[in-house]
């Protein structure tokens, strides 16, 4: 299948001058050319959005016994192991590691959540599905994503199989069977803990392919979803939830952050459902801990 990412938004002068003035660091932009539209792949991030990837990998330090002086057989062995795997591939440890190769999103972006608007009701709704409301989609994704979570707590892989797609499954499996049971209990999420969800980047792909008579086309969107575990609990006591909790050491350890990202074909006769093929969990905390190394 060759997609291609090429040309730039032609809707009016206005959303031209937009996108000469803003980098974006979303990964689609959708454009219009010859009649149809494709899209153009950007790589540039930007600071309207907080996106974290130290994708840096340490290498691991073998030693030796280079002492001259005799040594008991213990302690050489001792001397000579490596220190242990890193959980992370970015050379950092966490108390969760990553689990799959995608930047943490934590924040929204202004130009993207304008964006978002404009594809969702000026294509999507018009040209692709007429009963695709916005609102629906996040309820039924926080949905998704709890269930999905509770079945990676407990490594229930083949219940996956028509939820998350192939390619996100494969990258997930290894890394969920490395974790601890305290870590894998870290992925459950109840709905009710989900105090802030938003819809970070809504892309549109199409296939240009000349060989194919129907074009074929997808939407992904991206969500964020910030979780308090135990939230309900304490809405359910009374308690009042400090608005810098996230500075507060009592609750930074119950601060988690989901990115999940949704597909789904909308190809004219083959429309399919939304699954998943972006799954990551991770704590601000550790986020924060990997800067001040830095």
């Amino acid at each position: 299948m060759n997609i291609s990412w090429s040309g730039r938004l032609q809707l009016t002068s206005f959303f031209r001058l937009l996108s000469t003035n803003f980098k974006l660091s979303a990964r689609q932009l959708l454009v219009e050319s010859n009649g149809g539209f494709v899209h153009e792949k950007i790589l540039t991030n930007t600071s309207n959005s907080l996106i974290i990837d130290n994708n840096l990998y340490n290498t691991r330090l073998q030693y030796a016994d280079i002492s001259p002086k005799p040594v008991r057989e213990e302690a050489k062995e001792e001397r000579i192991q490596p220190p242990p795997p890193n959980p992370d591939p970015s050379g950092n440890e966490r108390t969760l590691p990553r689990l799959m190769n995608f930047p943490e999103i934590m924040w929204p972006s202004m130009f993207n959540s304008m964006r978002n608007w404009i594809l969702v009701y000026g294509i999507i709704r018009p040209y692709f599905d007429k009963e695709f409301y916005l609102k629906e989609f996040i309820r039924g994704a926080k949905k998704a994503m709890q269930v999905v979570s509770v079945k990676l707590m407990n490594s229930d892989f083949s219940g996956l199989n028509n939820l998350v797609t192939d390619e996100a499954l494969a990258e997930l499996k290894p890394v969920i069977q490395k974790l601890s049971v305290s870590q894998r209990r870290q992925l459950e999420v109840q709905e009710s803990d989900v105090y802030l969800t938003f819809p970070y980047q809504v892309g549109i792909m199409f296939d240009e392919s000349s060989e194919r008579k129907i074009q074929k086309r997808w939407v992904e969107i991206t969500m964020v979803f910030h979780i308090l575990r135990g939230l309900h609990e304490i809405r359910e006591s009374g308690e009042e939830i400090p608005w810098n909790m996230g500075t507060m050491p009592e609750y930074q350890d119950k601060v988690f952050v989901c990115n999940y990202r949704f597909i789904k074909e909308f190809t004219s006769g083959q429309e399919s459902v939304w699954t998943i093929n972006v799954v990551n969990h991770f704590k601000p905390l550790d986020l924060i801990n990997e800067m001040k190394r830095v």
